[in-house]
């Protein structure tokens, strides 16, 4: 059963392709991993084989992984071990590492079931919610997962405008989720109704101006969203001075928010200093 299988463990980050030079950051502060393109807005960062792995794992052993994808890391790990000790070319090793990828991610493919039928799925390790301690777990969880956006509407013959932060995770994650409103003093957390999600949204102008924007600065990002956030702050100063009650300041809020997010282009170097 063991011939003709080849087993790779790839630990693999997904970024949109505006943010290649945070990927670049992240593979030169580990010393390993190759960037790849990946479809057509998408870059991986990927490592493989097992002496890089193993730099990988020493480095996520010393800073934890504190949602629910601990889990996964911590099957992952073993699946690395077994592959280490060549236990992978053996029949018994071989189910093993199969047992581990059933409980892995999104399981077993339909062919790999059928190939492996009876195949029991490794018990996941139980996470739990330790103390955020960490301001640069925060802040890789902004990079990947958070949005600053500018809310214009229009009511009758009005233009209300306001600010919204927000970071989204799987329902999984919905206690770690849940614990930012302690960390940060602020904040809710709604679930998604037609969808697994759960987000994180601070929308109270004071909070923003008080805490949100405050932090990072203090703590700046690192990719392409750093530019989103330098504008979230152009436009909370205008709010601030009462500007965006006037057609001038309403205009220059206008011109900000189109350049924001998904809207914004990719720069040279796609990267702040």
């Amino acid at each position: 059963m063991a011939v003709g299988w080849q087993i790779i463990p790839i630990f693999k980050i997904s970024l949109h392709v505006k943010d290649r030079a945070l990927l670049e950051l992240i593979q030169r502060s580990l010393g390993v991993g190759t960037i790849y393109k990946h479809g057509e807005n998408s870059l991986d960062l990927r490592v493989y084989g097992f002496k890089d792995l193993t730099v990988l794992i020493k480095h996520l052993d010393s800073y934890p992984l504190i949602s629910k994808k601990f889990a996964d890391y911590v099957l992952f790990k073993q699946a690395v071990k077994l592959i280490g000790l060549r236990a992978h070319l053996t029949k018994e090793g071989l189910l093993n590492l199969v047992s581990l990828k059933a409980s892995l991610n999104k399981g077993l493919s339909e062919k790999l079931k059928g190939e492996f039928p009876g195949i029991i799925p490794a018990i996941r390790s139980e996470v739990l919610y330790p103390e955020i301690k960490d301001i640069n777990w925060l802040r890789g969880f902004v990079e990947a997962e958070g949005s600053f956006h500018i809310i214009i509407q229009k009511v009758k013959d009005k233009t209300w405008v306001s600010l919204r932060f927000t970071l989204t995770q799987h329902s999984r994650d919905k206690v770690l989720m849940e614990s930012l409103i302690k960390y940060l003093g602020c904040g809710r957390c709604s679930s998604a109704s037609t969808r697994n999600e759960v987000n994180y949204t601070v929308s109270t102008f004071s909070a923003i101006y008080s805490i949100i924007i405050p932090l990072f600065q203090k703590y700046p990002l690192s990719g392409i969203k750093q530019q989103d956030f330098l504008d979230f702050v152009k436009a909370a100063e205008l709010i601030k001075s009462k500007d965006h009650l006037t057609k001038d300041g309403l205009a220059k809020i206008m011109v900000i928010n189109s350049k924001m997010n998904q809207r914004r282009t990719e720069t040279a170097s796609g990267f702040i200093q």
